[in-house]
């Protein structure tokens, strides 16, 4: 861990928005009340940040399970969250929602080209879309990524999970949460393949944090998870999507092929410590992934992803 801290330095963006963040959830009312969601999609806003150092690529391939020397000349683009975060914490701060009970939902990547290292990182982000039923809002944030020799090389939309007032004044459910009726818990399929296996330690969410400047305090703070409903500290949604992503890349793309696109969706909490495994499922027109304990069991993430022939196109 004491390694890791080194790159405190390169994570300015993202501390800075996770402040911002921060300050403007203490000033908002308790009760967001006569508010509406925003007009989409909203306005560009742009940055330029510095080619990530060689180190912190390396340290951040071998956190996640893979191996540096396959990431020689490229940035791994499963590690988009260190240079995005800044943008997209900037586009959060104006929404008439709670930010500091916003929950990562999910995450579709999707890889136009190899992005070349040494190259400073070109990052337009646009908040794309929000879908307020009354009982939840769910955020959208489209994240360009590019640099001069290979514009626009990635794309990322996380969606972000707003929880909204779920009682009426007099504290009885309101008519929205009556009728709604609650979707059945992922789980893993029987038939589904094991690829591999981690042994999540209790200090893998500060870890992840600083590799990546994400210090939200659930991930690393026992005291603090337990205050917002959790067992213990969780992992990082987009470390297990790193890790679900190095690992189809180690274990089943073995016969060739790059990860085209992969769309995830976070389905629980992955408390630490924990031992998890990773599975595949495919047919004939689609590639499933799952995070969970077992064949049958809960499943922490799920998800889709493509395969794609091309050398020179996905990841």
């Amino acid at each position: 861990m004491t390694t890791y801290l080194r790159h405190l330095v390169h994570h300015g963006p993202v501390l800075q928005g996770l402040g911002k963040t921060f300050m403007a959830a203490r000033n908002q009312p308790r009760e967001l009340t006569g508010q509406t969601a925003p007009n989409t999609p909203g306005p560009e806003v742009s940055s330029r940040l510095p080619a990530r150092p060689p180190q912190l690529i390396a340290d951040f391939v071998r956190h996640i399970g893979g191996n540096p020397k396959a990431y020689r000349d490229t940035v791994p683009p499963h590690l988009f969250p260190q240079w995005t975060f800044g943008l997209a914490s900037q586009l959060m701060l104006p929404l008439p929602y709670p930010l500091m009970r916003i929950v990562n939902g999910g995450c579709r990547l999707e890889v136009h080209a190899p992005m070349p290292q040494g190259e400073p990182i070109d990052v337009t982000a646009q908040l794309e879309n929000v879908d307020d039923n009354g009982r939840r809002a769910v955020i959208t944030q489209k994240l360009v990524c590019g640099t001069n020799s290979a514009p626009a090389a990635m794309e990322a939309r996380i969606y972000a999970i707003a929880p909204l007032q779920s009682k009426s004044t007099n504290g009885s459910s309101s008519g929205a949460q009556k009728t709604h009726t609650k979707k059945p818990k992922a789980r893993v399929p029987m038939e589904a393949r094991e690829l591999a296996e981690w042994r999540l330690r209790s200090n893998a969410g500060l870890e992840f944090a600083a590799l990546t400047g994400d210090f939200n305090p659930i991930h690393w703070i026992p005291s603090v998870a337990r205050a917002n409903g959790f067992k213990g500290t969780i992992l990082h949604g987009f470390a297990t999507m790193a890790r679900a992503i190095e690992g189809i890349k180690t274990h089943y793309l073995l016969g060739g092929g790059r990860l085209r696109w992969v769309d995830v969706q976070f389905t629980r909490p992955l408390v630490l410590p924990g031992t998890v495994k990773l599975f595949v499922h495919s047919t004939n027109d689609e590639h499933q992934v799952f995070v969970g304990d077992a064949p049958g069991g809960p499943a922490y993430m799920t998800g889709t992803f493509e395969v794609s022939s091309d050398p020179e196109v996905g990841m």
